[in-house]
This record gives C-alpha cells, structure tokens and sequence, in this order.
C-alpha cells in the first residue's frame, strides 16, 4: 500500500497546486471524489486492465463516465492512463483531500452515532472537536446501530471512543488482565 501511496503522491500534489492556483479546490475536490469511485468500480477496472483498448479510446471512456467536470480533467486522465496509474485515484484523491484540508485548516471528522443525531448536537459535538483540534471540522455523520449508545469519533489517525460498545469491550479487557 505504501507503493501506491508514493505513487499518488506527486499526482496529488500537481493537482492541488493547479487547482490551489486557480481557486478551484473544492471543485477538484468533487471530480477527484467521481473518478476514484469510477476507479474501483469492477467493470471500469476490467476496461482499464483490457490490452485491446487504446489510450485515447480509455481516455474518451473515463471523461465521459465521469460527468461533470470529465472534460477539464482529459488532460490529469491522459497522464494516469498513459502512464498507467488510472488504479491511484483513490489514493490520489485522499492525498489531494488531505492537502485541502491542511490549506484550509480544516479536518475531517467521522461521527458513527449509535442513534440520529438532530442538528444541535452535531453543532455541539463539531464545536468541541473544534476546541480540541485547534481546526475547522467537517462532520460525516453516520449511524451504526452496534455502537448500542453514544458515538465514536475519528479524526484522522485519532479515535475518540465513546459508544457503549467501546466502553463494554473496555471492560472485558480490563477484567480479563486482571
């Protein structure tokens, strides 16, 4: 995986200094965010692996697969293909996502709540991780039914465990050292 993560890296980084440039990061952000998803979509990894299809022909394919913003991107996809690195994309993108995100004093946050939380307490809970990390948090909130109650946080390589389920497991360590 560290292969792949070097690989990414000088794509990320040309992307992000062109589109830190011209003031287009968050678009970036969304057509990076299409074409690592079409990346590690199956069929597009069989085409992208077939010897029969020509660049141009894997190029025209990708741009129009991606939607929006595929045609501003031709020529960053031209480069992937040609140089065989169209399976970084993901990488590409968190490292792209990750270079964003320390431009903009932001980091991303995932809350897994054991229940829906309402808008107040994502405010409240987003206000404290503030506080904590010193940066602009952007919450991805999801619910996990087997956290049984409370949340667990994860900001990037840190994890705030504070489910039932964590605490529980917690526990049976504790009594199984002892």
């Amino acid at each position: 995986m560290a292969e792949i993560a070097t690989i990414a890296r000088p794509y990320a980084e040309a992307v992000f200094q062109l589109a830190d440039k011209a003031g287009t990061l968050d678009r970036w952000s969304e057509i990076l965010e299409r074409l690592a998803s079409l990346a590690e979509h199956p069929e597009v990894q069989q085409i992208v692996g077939d010897p029969r299809l020509g660049a141009s022909r894997l190029v025209d394919l990708i741009v129009s697969l991606a939607g929006e913003g595929g045609a501003d991107a031709k020529p960053f996809i031209a480069a992937l293909v040609e140089n065989k690195r169209v399976e970084a994309l993901p990488a590409i993108r968190a490292h792209y996502e990750a270079l964003k995100n320390e431009r903009q004093g932001a980091v991303d946050a995932k809350i897994e709540t054991a229940l829906e939380m309402t808008a107040e307490q994502i405010g409240a809970l987003v206000a404290d991780l503030e506080k904590k990390f010193g940066r602009r948090v952007r919450p991805q909130v999801s619910v996990d039914k087997e956290l049984i109650g409370g949340a667990r946080v994860t900001v990037g390589d840190q994890v705030i465990d504070g489910s039932v389920r964590g605490r529980l497991a917690s526990l049976a360590a504790g009594l199984i050292s002892t």
